[in-house]
């Protein structure tokens, strides 16, 4: 049996990430107290037709005892050689969450008489953070719609072959901050700028003008070639690791010519060598 535990900050997007899990045949949970679990999973594994993926969200509502437990849960679960366990980790930046919040005007599960919302914003990840640092994918959702989030988990979780590394190339441009949930940042700053070409400006990364004009400078392709090499040597370490998710980010000016040039590039290499490779640009959303 799969599971997949999924946690977050409040408003990071989980109840989202849980409903396209279930779209794609999960059983669902939502709010289980972390010491259920283990419980949980026995009483699914004695069932003759128990399901064969199953979907938790375990979050701030929970006890304080029953989080800082968790690390100690999921070892315990490592030991069921018929379970396959990832946790899922949504997080988004401080401006946005308080964006959202103040959208909706819902309360904070942590925000009382004495801390109000930015004090329970960042007092949730402390609380959270014996979940996050075990997450085998972060996701970050500062800029992502409800559909983009959607699409998001059923790529990379839903279709992942057990065993097979999901790679992602996401470009972004550094003006707008670096994205949260990278495991490498490749900085493409130096090469030619296609905004100061008049003409160019207003297109993207993925027009053929801008190709053509990205295409004609060495140092471009210089680049390519170095991350290429450096990935290929690395990727399979990681494998050998079992680690399951890999994100790689590639960073411009804006995140509209260069960084979604070259991610494109790379994403089209290793789809040719490998299967799951995705690529998002997150400015172009």
């Amino acid at each position: 049996m799969k599971l997949v535990v999924v946690s977050g900050r409040s408003g990071s997007g989980k109840s989202t990430a849980l409903q396209a899990l279930e779209d794609v045949g999960f059983y669902c949970i939502d709010n289980l107290p972390a010491r259920l679990l283990p419980e949980l999973i026995e009483q699914m594994l004695g069932e003759p037709e128990h399901p064969d993926q199953l979907a938790v969200s375990i979050d701030a509502r929970n006890l304080v005892s029953n989080l800082r437990d968790f690390p100690r849960l999921i070892e315990q679960l490592s030991t069921q050689p018929e379970l396959s366990t990832e946790i899922l980790y949504l997080d988004a930046d401080e401006p946005t969450l308080l964006k959202r919040y103040s959208a909706t005007r819902r309360k904070h599960p942590l925000s009382d008489s004495q801390a109000g919302l930015q004090q329970a914003i960042a007092y949730e990840g402390s609380l959270l953070e014996p979940i996050a640092t075990r997450a085998a994918l972060r996701i970050d959702t500062s800029h992502m719609t409800l559909y983009q989030l959607r699409d998001s988990v059923k790529l990379r979780i839903a279709q992942r072959a057990e065993q097979a590394l999901s790679l992602q190339f996401e470009s972004f441009g550094f003006k707008h901050g670096v994205p949260l949930d990278v495991d490498f940042t490749f900085d493409v700053r130096m090469l030619p700028n296609p905004h100061w070409e008049p003409e160019l400006r207003p297109l993207t990364g993925r027009d053929d003008d801008v190709i053509r004009y990205l295409e004609s400078s060495a140092d471009v392709r210089q680049l390519i070639d170095d991350v290429q090499a450096f990935l290929t040597h690395w990727i399979p370490h990681f494998q050998r690791n079992n680690r399951s998710y890999l994100t790689v980010g590639i960073g411009c000016t804006g995140g509209q010519h260069r960084s979604v040039y070259v991610a494109e590039q790379l994403a089209g290499h290793f789809s040719r060598l490998m299967d799951n490779v995705h690529v998002r640009h997150r400015e172009l959303s």
